[in-house]
């Protein structure tokens, strides 16, 4: 009913620029993952320890400086957002969705906590990724399962196999179905 709704400029243009942009997204951190476990496997100095010195303002955080700054931020949100739609979207916790004027206090307090946690472990994981090497406020290198080789490897192996797993069956999917509505085999 949304989708009829919508207005031709957005459902021509809006609907597949938006789909550009999270394909592009996730594209981008896939290969900042991958580039990240061949950096594992070549230096030791990739690992996500803390930071020595934090020389905040006098050396960029990126190679690509400004632009890669910028683009990691993005790279951030768009983490936080997809974690908090996957984390809604899992059966598991699908009855957790808040209610427009009908929630429950027990549901608005595990939907607060479950964000906190969420929102907790983000910085812990855009480090263990290789997307940022930024510690925000909380030197969040210093857990020890951070130096542990195998445990960082197999988080970025297994966040880059799901991810292009996950990517590859919804663009296949999409353009099969399509195909398949195109010439007329649905019926």
């Amino acid at each position: 009913e949304l989708r009829h709704r919508a207005s031709p400029w957005q459902r021509n243009l809006g609907y597949p620029l938006a789909m550009l942009g999270l394909l592009a997204l996730t594209g981008i951190s896939v290969l900042i993952v991958c580039f990240h476990v061949l950096e594992l496997l070549l230096d030791d100095a990739a690992m996500p320890r803390g930071m020595q010195d934090a020389s905040l303002g006098q050396a960029s955080f990126s190679i690509f400086g400004s632009f890669g700054a910028a683009l990691q931020v993005v790279l951030i949100f768009y983490l936080m957002v997809s974690s908090v739609v996957g984390f809604y979207s899992s059966p598991l916790f699908t009855g957790l969705l808040p209610e427009r004027q009908d929630t429950p206090l027990t549901k608005i307090i595990g939907n607060c906590v479950s964000l906190l946690v969420l929102s907790s472990a983000l910085p812990v994981f855009s480090r263990t990724l290789g997307i940022t090497r930024f510690d925000l406020l909380g030197d969040f290198g210093r857990f020890n399962w951070l130096g542990n080789f195998y445990i960082v490897f197999l988080y970025n192996m297994g966040f880059a196999g799901l991810t292009t797993l996950c990517l590859v069956k919804r663009v296949s999917w999409a353009v099969q179905a399509e195909l398949i509505r195109a010439f007329g085999e649905d019926r």
